[in-house]
């Protein structure tokens, strides 16, 4: 998962961000929020709405635990080639507000309470892939970014798995629910991606990151891959369907959505450029919440 824009830039003379700002800012409150609904919605289904909304925000606190610290360890590896690109140089860690030292203690106290967290008061697989989710963002996606652009590719599997954590840890498996949601949101990642990384490709290229939009020759690819992706989703998202589950509510609200989606792909893939790039983003923040609310809607009528 990534986000548009992160780091607070500070206009000459404005005083510098607050110690509480710059540790909200290394959590990517974005990222987090959206990891915490998507853990409660994966929760939801695998109750079928009878868990108590108390223990679910419960299970999205320590699957978001496990996901901010995921993205602490990113940015304390990813500090130097941070200080180079103009979007992140302002962050915590490449100016120092925030010491190395302090980041991975922090990251280790969150990866712990929200792994252990997990194991014990609720089902041990979901801690399992916690912790796999960590160790594959942190050191094998992150490090990837600098040496081939596949790493969007591996990146999306840990980006997927908080609706899966979510339903693992009330049910103990994946169910039809879980994984269907982790299918979507696998595909969703890469159209919303190469729109940021088009967005930002001189920046990527400046601080050394393999990403297809910042590679030289490779005009014309993010659009195509994103119409691509765009156009995978629609059967993804109609998964539930195959093994039994969802209504036709969902279905046409889920294609409908996939629809807009796809409209967005093709709209930057015939023209790369900002307004179209910028309209793809918008989209793909737009898609997942309509996607969990009509599991949710559609799993209520159902029971």
């Amino acid at each position: 998962m990534s986000e548009p824009s992160t780091g607070l830039k500070t206009s000459a003379g404005a005083s510098e961000p607050s110690v509480l700002v710059d540790w909200v800012t290394l959590l990517k409150p974005r990222i987090s929020s959206f990891v915490a609904l998507a853990a409660y919605v994966g929760g939801w289904l695998a109750s079928d709405g009878n868990a108590s909304t108390a223990l679910l925000i419960e299970l999205s606190f320590y699957v978001t635990l496990t996901g901010g610290a995921a993205g602490i360890f990113n940015q304390v590896i990813e500090r130097d080639t941070d200080a180079l690109m103009p979007r992140t140089a302002n962050r915590p860690l490449p100016t120092g507000r925030i010491s190395v030292r302090d980041a991975i203690a922090a990251a280790a106290v969150m990866a712990t309470v929200g792994t252990v967290g997990l194991g014990l008061r609720f089902e041990p697989l979901s801690a399992v892939l916690a912790l796999a989710t960590i160790v594959a963002y942190a050191l094998v996606y992150t490090p990837l970014k600098r040496h081939t652009s596949f790493n969007t590719l591996v990146g999306a599997l840990p980006g997927a798995m908080p609706p899966l954590l979510g339903y693992a840890a009330i049910a103990g498996d994946g169910g039809v629910w879980g994984w269907s949601l982790f299918a979507v949101l696998f595909v969703w990642q890469f159209p919303h991606f190469m729109a940021i990384a088009w967005l930002y490709r001189e920046d990527y290229a400046a601080g050394g990151m393999k990403m297809l939009p910042s590679l030289p020759g490779t005009e014309g690819m993010a659009g195509r891959q994103a119409l691509l992706y765009s156009v995978v989703i629609l059967p993804a998202a109609l998964l539930p369907l195959v093994r039994g589950e969802g209504t036709i509510v969902y279905a046409v609200g889920a294609t409908a959505a996939g629809l807009a989606y796809v409209a967005a792909s093709i709209a930057f893939a015939m023209d790369e450029n900002v307004v179209s790039a910028k309209r793809l983003l918008r989209t793909s923040l737009l898609y997942l919440p309509v996607i969990f609310a009509l599991a949710i809607f559609d799993r209520a009528v159902m029971l």
